[in-house]
């Protein structure tokens, strides 16, 4: 079995609209998701053997707000990748033999995350969390799937299962939806 994490960027800075899309980084509620998803990505208990990111700098700030010890691999595929670009992303980094990762966590955006999850997931293991993402995978979302595949070449189609799914409003009320 292989574990998939996938942590969307937190919510990005839309002040300046002059700013290329690629170069936005992150509003003060955004800094404080990224903190606390990391806090919560780190006590989650999953050794995360690579991080693969988009290059973008949203994406960058949040994994310096969230995980700033870990090294991040990035490929300049993931930003805004399509589900099927991420998947080979995946596996093009993975390794193998011996050094094949058995958890790999994407950071990146939608609607590639979520179009991973609706992709993966098995009809019959959709349950409660896999529905709450579907309806939404907010910025700084956090996702962790079990994939029923010994080798991530073979992560196909309904291969896996959504086992923990956390938003920054299930860390902290305050980081709800804005009215």
């Amino acid at each position: 079995m292989k574990i998939l994490g996938l942590l969307r960027h937190a919510k990005s800075d839309w002040d300046d609209t002059s700013q290329r899309d690629f170069d936005r980084g992150l509003n003060a509620r955004g800094r404080k998701g990224a903190r606390l998803v990391g806090t919560h990505i780190r006590e989650h208990g999953v050794e995360w053997g690579k991080l693969i990111a988009s290059p973008a700098v949203r994406v960058k700030a949040t994994l310096e707000g969230a995980l700033p010890d870990m090294d991040a691999e990035f490929d300049q595929k993931l930003y805004l990748a399509s589900a099927d670009t991420i998947m080979e992303t995946i596996e093009a980094h993975a390794g193998s033999g011996a050094d094949e990762a058995d958890a790999i966590l994407i950071c990146g955006h939608n609607p590639g995350l979520q179009d991973v999850l609706l992709e993966l997931v098995s009809p019959g293991k959709e349950n409660d969390l896999f529905r709450e993402a579907v309806v939404k995978f907010p910025t700084a979302a956090f996702a962790v799937l079990e994939c029923d595949i010994e080798h991530w070449s073979q992560l196909k189609r309904y291969c896996a299962g959504l086992v923990h799914f956390a938003r920054p409003r299930d860390l902290d009320p305050a980081l709800g939806p804005e009215n």
